[in-house]
């Protein structure tokens, strides 16, 4: 088995893991991820009962029981660069002895549930529904930094993409990763299921021009367009590729299901979206 040396694997003198401070016994094989440490605490109120409760940084962690199910909810900050340090450390979590700081023998399976809000970009998916990403497409190219991340990207669909949209080859190349179809059918059975695209940022990557001004001002209409084997891009988020991305590499289970709060197709916003968000919230909890 491969020794990881501490520079590659930080972990805390208390045990536990560098960025999260959680060790492995605190954390339970169905997590609900959310970008905002705000929207935990939301969700563990729904818990039957409290066993562990951490904040570090963005992160903050409470694990708890919820109908006989151990769950724990998480936060995960925003933008793939979080996803990255957040999906490498549960993962170690889970598969790594971290005291010995080698693989473990018996691989530990997670079960990962993103929840969050976004923004529609179709007619068919207005401010209110809810979208599950059943294929979604990162800007940033992380799973490229990895072996095999070429395996897991669709790039017959990314190659459509690149042709419809006249990608500028100066950005990344965008990757299509599919979600575990079995938990995509069990979570979102009901919701609207499509394209989500990750943008790398939330002003400009998503199209937005504030004071600086866009190398393609009609990058979104290109976007609406694109159509591939009946599926539309439906939305607009920043972390489900890359969740979905690692969690394939790692052999993990991962969805993400969001709340659309802004309608780029209607140009609408909803900021009061409490309600709506927590009917997601306990969807997500008795299914996953």
């Amino acid at each position: 088995m491969r020794l990881i040396p501490p520079d590659q694997l930080p972990v805390n003198s208390d045990g536990s893991i560098f960025h999260l401070h959680l060790r492995p016994e605190q954390l339970a094989d169905k997590i609900v991820m959310m970008g905002d440490p705000e929207r935990v605490p939301v969700v563990a109120a729904y818990f039957d009962s409290i066993e562990f409760d951490r904040q570090s940084r963005e992160f903050r962690t409470i694990t708890g029981i919820y109908k006989g199910k151990r769950v724990t909810a998480l936060s995960h900050g925003i933008g793939c660069d979080n996803i990255d340090i957040v999906m490498t450390e549960l993962d170690a979590l889970a598969n790594v002895d971290l005291l010995k700081r080698e693989t473990k023998e018996t691989f530990r399976q997670l079960t990962l549930v993103r929840i969050g809000t976004c923004g529609g970009l179709q007619a068919f998916c207005p401010i209110g529904s809810y979208v599950v990403s059943e294929i979604s497409m990162g800007m940033d190219g992380l799973i490229f930094f990895y072996d095999q991340g070429e395996k897991i990207s669709d790039f017959e669909l990314s190659e459509k993409f690149v042709k419809h949209t006249q990608w500028n080859r100066l950005l990344a190349m965008p990757y299509f990763v599919h979600a575990d179809k079995e938990l995509a059918d069990k979570i979102g059975h009901d919701m609207v299921k499509g394209i989500t695209l990750s943008a790398s940022g939330f002003y400009g990557p998503q199209g937005r021009h504030v004071r600086l001004g866009l190398t393609n001002p009609g990058q979104n209409h290109l976007i609406e367009s694109f159509e591939y084997k009946g599926l539309k891009i439906a939305n607009y988020e920043m972390e489900s590729a890359a969740l979905a991305g690692l969690a394939g590499l790692m052999g993990h289970k991962a969805l993400t299901a969001c709340l659309v709060i802004a309608g780029r197709y209607s140009g609408g916003m909803n900021t009061d979206y409490k309600g709506s968000f927590d009917e997601l919230i306990t969807k997500v909890l008795d299914r996953i």
